[in-house]
């Protein structure tokens, strides 16, 4: 070969070669946007919040398959509040502060929100809570994408008065949120003139649910109200059961068994029960169908979705937009491109109002079935404004109700004695 042709080969070869080191240079450089998904990977509460992160992965696989956001790949952090509260603590101090996240997507439980409400206010972070609560809050550093009682715990609850009877028993976990929600629907029964016959709270994550159904058995409802939560829903159903509590006879209306808790629950325990959600996957849009099938395309055909599925995936699609809007991952400007945000949803549209940093939801009430899913029987089909404040007391009322618990619990969030005097 001749000497000119050697240098136009190796020219050749030289420019290639210094073409692909200039994109690996430029692809090395891309640093990632981080985000932390903050959810119980252990513990009581494992068992509804593992799905959430399933959902969070989905979202972000999807947006990285697009392309990412403007024009960065996004990398999850998933850090483990392991069901207790100075954990979650701990970790969104570490996702804020040493990993440097641009935001977090976490909790489950509202003690567990509340715990770390005053870290991201301090640290002015964003915090995207998608689980349904009591409301009762509104704090600048955090967009709240569940449903509000509002959207969830009062259609379901007027509607056991009107078709189920009007004597109710009232059961929770002993935390913030069965005992706030149980005020408020102490409220709404006396405006539906129906009769609290009884309530009754069960240790957190407390397996020993006896003596729960013994005072249900003592006060024989019409109809039980639930908000038991994590690994006390199986021993509940089991107990109920054990005692000749059934369906037909004193049937159970929950706001935490989902169609993801529903899997490693006896169907024989369950069957003919209610629960209430903003989502549920028998919903038969052709956007819900085309969410459960990327969904289990990713996880197995055998897996569900469920509301706190939904609603983390959407919660994903949500600030990305916002990022995309704001062409920025800055907090301040995410957090204002975040109000007034529209997605088309599994359920449908959920917009985060401006005012309120909440979420428009609908409302869906399902019966579960003999082999563990859930058949939508009643639905409000639109997106229903958020109150977070109901107006049957003042919010120095509702404050005072909140402050009460803290200090009765010795400034935690959740009852820290087993068997209260």
């Amino acid at each position: 070969m001749s000497r000119t042709r050697w240098l136009i080969v190796g020219g050749a070869l030289l420019f290639a070669a210094g073409v692909g080191i200039l994109l690996i240079s430029k692809t090395a450089n891309v640093q990632p946007i981080k985000v932390g998904l903050l959810h119980s990977q252990t513990g009581t509460m494992a068992i509804s919040e593992r799905p959430m992160i399933d959902a969070e992965l989905l979202a972000i696989a999807e947006i990285n398959a697009r392309g990412g956001l403007l024009g960065r790949p996004i990398e999850a952090v998933i850090a483990d509040g392991a069901s207790d509260l100075p954990t979650f603590a701990i970790q969104a101090d570490k996702l804020i502060n040493q990993e440097v996240v641009a935001v977090v997507f976490g909790c489950w439980t509202s003690a567990s929100r509340k715990t770390v409400k005053p870290i991201f206010e301090k640290n002015n972070h964003l915090l995207i809570y998608p689980m349904a609560y009591e409301g009762l809050e509104m704090s600048p550093n955090i967009v709240y994408t569940g449903a509000l009682p509002n959207q969830q715990v009062l259609p379901a609850l007027k509607w056991g008065v009107d078709v189920l009877g009007k004597r109710v028993h009232l059961v929770g976990s002993d935390y913030v949120w069965p005992h706030a929600i149980n005020e408020i629907m102490k409220d709404q029964l006396l405006s539906l003139g129906a009769e609290l016959v009884g309530e009754s709270y069960v240790f957190f994550g407390s397996t020993d649910l006896e003596a729960t159904v013994a005072d249900i058995e003592q006060t024989s409802p019409d109809f039980i109200i639930s908000a038991i939560v994590g690994d006390s829903n199986p021993a509940f159903y089991n107990e109920l059961m054990k005692a000749g509590i059934t369906a037909e006879s004193t049937p159970v209306i929950s706001f935490s068994v989902s169609e993801s808790e529903l899997q490693s629950m006896d169907p024989k325990s369950v069957a003919g029960h209610y629960t209430a959600w903003s989502y549920l996957q028998g919903l038969p849009s052709d956007i819900n169908v085309d969410f459960v099938k990327r969904f289990q395309d990713k996880y197995g055909a055998n897996r569900v979705t469920s509301d706190v599925i939904a609603t983390a995936y959407s919660s994903v699609m949500l600030w990305a937009q916002a990022v995309e809007e704001a062409e920025s991952t800055e907090v301040g400007q995410v957090m204002t491109a975040l109000r007034g945000q529209s997605l088309a949803a599994p359920e449908g549209i959920i917009s985060i109002d401006a005012a309120t940093q909440h979420a428009w939801r609908s409302m869906s009430l399902g019966q579960i079935n003999t082999v563990g899913g859930i058949e939508p029987i009643w639905q409000i089909d639109r997106p229903i404004r958020p109150v977070p404040f109901p107006g049957s007391r003042s919010r120095t009322a509702w404050q005072e109700m909140l402050n009460g618990l803290y200090a009765r619990w010795d400034n935690s969030w959740s009852n820290p004695e087993r068997n209260p005097q």
